[in-house]
């Protein structure tokens, strides 16, 4: 019974919208006979935004005149002084019609800004007009600032026209659009209703924007890698594959920006980075989406030490640029970034929260049988790099709470790094992990070509033993190599989970505009 009365629900809203939609059409069909066809408008002298008028009232708001009768005299636009003239442009979000006088919110970038219309004003014809417009019309206005008698800033509408017909009415404005599927589908609707999730990506840009400032104050040059390649390398990842027509080759999207940079550093450019997308063909969760924003940086003549201090100065600086505070609020818990990051290696993580000191076990039978006796499910071609790899992920992830630098992981796990001088079985890299989350990788680069392949050789007999997210051997990398690559730190930071720290975003999708979804007709 519930089910079939959701469906009728759902029937007579689609009715209601069907019917709202042709009334809406016949007002443009209307507009069209008469010769005023607002889509043949194809450009508005939008002098201000909203945001303009806030910070610069006192310089734009104009007074006119008093009668003898003490009302306000209508003032023309051409005696409105020309620089306390403001033109805005943006949506009609309400409107309150009142007789010959109304009230209407016009949406733009930067909010909303109430309009006084008034038919003395703009006249009879243009009065009439604007009463037939519709809540989501895209409106231009010219007029002057002023203040309401409740204190209200607004701006007094001399001139409006309509700039664009909206065709398809907006989700009612008291329930606004919550569906969490609709908003992440019709992000251009979501924007629209939820001023929150414009300030969200308002934050993204300028994330985005001083991680490039940043860099640029520490001589990086930003360069540009392919996308689509014959080796998806540089990370552990199953790749798209599509098929190239022109050279009937079959090409696959990249999973990494690594192998392409480090080339570059081999060619002698020594600090470059590069912010672009990447495509890697696995699941979706609140962390994790299939095309996702990645920034790499490699820096010659440093190690993975040198990149956890830039690691720790970014991340201070951008809560400081974008934030204005290094205390992020995070759901109910406070991300301090003033403080220094604590520092644990992989082993004593393990040794800390699950009580086992894996620098004690000699062999790959020995992890195994502490994984069986803790209930840690692994596969046969697992090492004991991978079983701590295992038990870290288990054991320690959850309880890393507070910027963290997770170091010295088993050479297992880590095909493209370094080896310690000190322990051949762990390599020169760390995590940084925050609220329990990953949020980037770095190394001491491996720049040994020899060393190199044999790491390629055992991945790719992963590969051949199953594993769909093994590396493969890259022939033109390691003829780089042999050319010589200098001693080189590099790092992977994952965009979408930092704009999701410092927007206080619960899930990946709410921090990319359009995240990749199950297809659906409308």
């Amino acid at each position: 019974m519930a089910e079939n009365n959701q469906q009728n629900n759902q029937q007579n809203i689609q009715e209601d919208v069907g019917r709202l939609r042709q009334v809406r059409r016949d007002k443009l069909s209307e507009l069209q006979s008469q010769g005023r066809d607002p889509f043949r408008i194809v450009k508005y002298d939008q002098t201000h935004h909203t945001q303009d008028i806030r910070d610069k009232f006192d310089e734009l708001e104009f007074v006119p005149p008093v009668g003898e009768d003490g009302k306000a005299v209508v003032v023309p636009l051409s005696e409105v002084p020309s620089e306390k003239v403001v033109s805005l442009a943006g949506r009609m979000m309400s409107k309150r019609v009142m007789g010959k006088a109304s009230f209407a919110n016009l949406q733009d970038r930067d909010g909303r800004m109430q309009l006084y219309v008034s038919r003395n004003d703009i006249g009879d014809e243009a009065y009439a007009d604007f009463k037939k417009m519709d809540i989501g019309d895209i409106i231009g206005v010219k007029g002057f600032a002023f203040r309401t008698k409740t204190g209200e800033l607004s701006v007094h509408v001399k001139e409006l026209v309509l700039l664009s017909k909206s065709l398809m009415p907006l989700p009612e404005k008291f329930h606004g659009l919550t569906d969490t599927e609709i908003r992440y589908r019709q992000r251009y609707v979501d924007l629209i209703m939820n001023e929150n999730v414009k300030e969200t990506f308002k934050k993204r840009s300028a994330i985005i924007r001083e991680i490039r400032n940043f860099l640029a104050g520490r001589d990086f040059m930003e360069v540009e890698t392919p996308m689509l390649v014959e080796n998806a390398g540089g990370a552990a990842a199953r790749p798209f594959v599509t098929h190239y027509n022109a050279l009937d080759e079959e090409r696959k999207l990249r999973i990494s920006l690594e192998l392409y940079l480090k080339r570059l550093i081999v060619g002698g450019m020594e600090r470059v980075f590069e912010i672009g997308r990447v495509f890697r063909n696995e699941g979706t969760d609140t962390r994790h989406n299939p095309e996702f924003t990645l920034m790499e940086l490699y820096q010659a003549y440093t190690d993975y030490e040198g990149m956890m201090e830039l690691t720790e100065s970014m991340f201070r600086y951008l809560a400081e640029k974008v934030c204005g505070t290094t205390q992020i609020p995070y759901g109910d818990k406070i991300i301090d970034l003033g403080k220094p990051f604590e520092r644990l290696t992989m082993n004593d993580a393990i040794k800390k929260y699950a009580g086992i000191d894996f620098d004690a076990v000699s062999s790959d039978e020995e992890a195994k049988a502490i994984a069986k006796e803790k209930g840690i499910e692994f596969e046969d071609r697992h090492t004991k790099g991978d079983i701590i790899n295992l038990f870290f992920e288990e054991y320690c992830e959850k309880e890393l709470i507070q910027p963290t630098f997770i170091m010295d992981h088993p050479i297992a796990i880590s095909p493209l790094t370094k080896k310690k001088p000190t322990d051949p079985e762990k390599v020169e890299r760390f995590e940084l992990f925050i609220n329990t989350w990953e949020m980037c990788n770095a190394y001491s680069e491996l720049n040994d070509p020899i060393d190199q392949r044999e790491r390629f050789a055992a991945q790719d007999a992963n590969a051949a033993a199953g594993d769909e997210e093994a590396e493969h051997t890259d022939e033109d990398f390691l003829n780089a190599l042999e050319i010589g690559m200098p001693p080189t730190g590099g790092i992977g930071y994952g965009i979408d989970r930092l704009c999701m720290l410092l927007t206080d975003s619960a899930s990946i999708r709410d921090v990319i505009a359009f995240p990749t979804l199950k297809s659906q007709k409308l």
